[in-house]
């Protein structure tokens, strides 16, 4: 678990980025919204409730790559085709993200940390894998890098719930366990130039 002087570090250098980021990036962010708005024939600005720090729950923006009942319930993609052109190019090269700089800010979110998930993940977490909790959840981090084709895996298998569950999320648990008990700073910004060079 990080220490006080630790999270403080972390927590500046997420106010520090996240203010540069939101500077250069505000009016790309805002002509995306509206490209996606009329693309997707809906507002172009995505939200919804994701676990966070200790359990609670926030709301994390993205912006909108596909239309509306595209996810099943574990937030896995169950129409493809309902994906446009253009929200397959957000998401491939993570431009949907952008929107979370403002959740960086608010602080509700870090730049670097465990995906934040939907309700029926990480709040049920038990034992020493609620570590994973004491944390702000991450843009960016091991997990979301190691499974940055994880949509592309899923396709592939018959029961896309049921291998989400039984493989890839336990194998994130573990990956988000030994990023906290072995955080560094350095790690950090590691993480964040394997995001944008893999």
């Amino acid at each position: 678990m990080l220490s006080i002087k630790q999270q403080l570090a972390k927590r500046l250098f997420d106010i520090v980025v996240a203010l540069i980021g939101i500077t250069v990036f505000l009016l790309p962010i805002v002509c995306l919204i509206f490209m996606a708005t009329v693309v997707m024939g809906e507002f172009g600005l995505f939200s919804q409730q994701r676990v966070g720090q200790h359990a609670k729950l926030f709301t994390m923006y993205k912006i909108k790559t596909m239309k509306s009942n595209t996810l099943d319930d574990a937030n896995i993609i169950v129409d493809d085709s309902r994906i446009p052109w253009f929200g397959k190019l957000l998401r491939r090269t993570k431009l949907d993200e952008l929107p979370q700089l403002f959740n960086v800010l608010i602080g509700n979110m870090s730049l670097v940390g465990p995906r934040p998930d939907i309700v029926g993940y990480a709040d049920k977490l038990t034992g020493e894998d609620k570590i994973i909790l004491s944390v702000k959840p991450g843009i960016t981090g091991p997990a979301t890098l190691k499974f940055r084709n994880e949509e592309d895996i899923l396709k592939q298998q018959p029961n896309p719930k049921k291998y989400n569950d039984a493989v890839i999320w336990k194998e994130k648990v573990k990956i988000n366990k030994d990023y906290i008990q072995n955080w560094s700073f350095l790690g950090d910004i590691k993480y964040i130039f394997k995001t944008f060079f893999p």
